[in-house]
């Protein structure tokens, strides 16, 4: 065993085969929380072990923190330094090289690429870094030092807008780790449209590679058809809606700076004429446009997260509701209509509830054609739900 490691141990009562078979956190009330294990700084590196003193593997401790431990590595004598970082580094990277051809997607997906609380975007030479849980805080220099290495990386951004961070004790200062912070937003491409990508100033890492899958479905739907992309943040489905051929789009979202780079994707795609922009809030957007006589052939709502966490269920199973209730009159007949999720304590059960609900309000039927989730380089974890938290609905009116 590795000696100077500190243990902590679960309870007699604690689940210890569910850790076996991977579930990646231990939360406090599983845990045997001495003053010696309370003691521990946030971010310590520790030996698990169960109640009747196996070892299980090498955690990252927070005693502040609801998710007290977080697996690191099954091997109790591993050492959490900078060869294991590129390790892990490398095994993220391959998948990523074989999935796709340009520089742009997810690289670290947290416990799924096995760095609990991790995650890492590229852009092209530029990556940005949420570091949301205290280990990688307090282990940052291996890790920016594992990715540089790995894939060339001329510059490094830290982003500590995550939510992550305020439930683990950390700050929300962001930082320059390596490099210059671009002074301008990033082009980047994505099936065939191009994404004006603010990696310092827009919302989480810059842009959402998540939706990758969906936009090219969506796409498909979009030949000839009049689009209605809500929510729109930069023109994720609406841009990918006029590379597949939309006669026209207009993209609502209440941040003028992201509509700003909407209308700059478009230009450079040679796609300004087809698009239009309105900002404000989404709901009364649609509020409005269903006074007016124009109908979409293709309707998208990709709002934020309404149910980030369980408490916040049951009201945020009512926004999406309220969604889908606001946009079904909007399409037109035979027409479709994508709904999205991005919240993990809602799931594909009680989100497609919701939307037929809304649906249904609206005097509207629907066929669901396809059920579309979060790329490859966002890959699940099935030990852990949150991880899969991404659901796209696409609907025939």
């Amino acid at each position: 065993m590795t000696p100077d490691l500190p243990v902590i141990r679960l309870k007699p009562k604690a689940n210890a085969q569910a850790i076996r078979r991977g579930a990646p956190w231990v939360f406090d009330n599983e845990l045997v929380m001495d003053r010696r294990s309370k003691a521990l700084a946030p971010g310590s590196i520790a030996r698990l072990e169960d109640a009747e003193r196996n070892a299980l593997g090498v955690v990252a401790v927070n005693p502040n923190s609801r998710i007290t431990a977080r697996m690191l590595d099954r091997d109790p004598e591993a050492r959490i330094d900078s060869g294991w970082f590129r390790v892990k580094v490398d095994k993220a990277l391959s998948l990523r090289e074989r999935l796709y051809d340009l520089p742009f997607y997810r690289l670290i997906h947290a416990e799924a690429d096995g760095l609990p609380g991790v995650i890492v975007d590229r852009f092209g030479d530029t990556l940005v870094v949420q570091p949301n849980a205290a280990w990688a805080d307090v282990l940052l220099a291996p890790l920016i030092q594992a990715l540089a290495d790995a894939t060339g990386a001329r510059t490094i951004l830290k982003n500590s807008g995550g939510r992550g961070r305020a439930l683990e004790g950390l700050d929300d200062a962001d930082a320059v780790l390596m490099g210059v912070a671009p002074d301008a937003p990033v082009p980047v491409t994505m099936n065939g449209a191009i994404y004006m990508a603010d990696l310092t100033g827009g919302q989480k890492t810059g842009l959402f590679f998540d939706q990758r899958e969906n936009h090219a479905f969506a796409a498909r739907l979009a030949r000839g058809a009049q689009v209605l992309d809500v929510f729109s943040h930069v023109g994720g489905f609406g841009l990918a809606a006029l590379v597949g051929g939309a006669q026209s789009c207009l993209c609502a979202d209440g941040s003028a700076p992201a509509l700003a780079l909407a209308v700059e994707g478009a230009r450079r795609m040679g796609a300004a004429e087809r698009l239009d922009t309105v900002k404000g809030d989404a709901f009364a957007v649609m509020e409005t446009l269903a006074e007016q006589p124009a109908r979409f052939d293709l309707v998208v709502c990709d709002p934020p997260a309404f149910a980030p966490n369980k408490p916040a269920l049951e009201k945020g199973l009512r926004a999406y509701e309220r969604v889908a209730r606001l946009a079904a009159p909007l399409v037109a007949e035979d027409g479709y209509l994508v709904l999205c999720s991005c919240s993990h304590a809602a799931d594909l059960s009680s989100f497609t509830g919701a939307c037929l609900r809304g649906i249904g309000r609206a005097g509207r039927r629907a066929q669901l054609i396809h059920s579309g989730f979060s790329g490859p380089d966002h890959p699940l974890l099935p030990q852990l739900a949150e991880s899969g938290y991404l659901k796209a609905l696409f609907f025939r009116l």
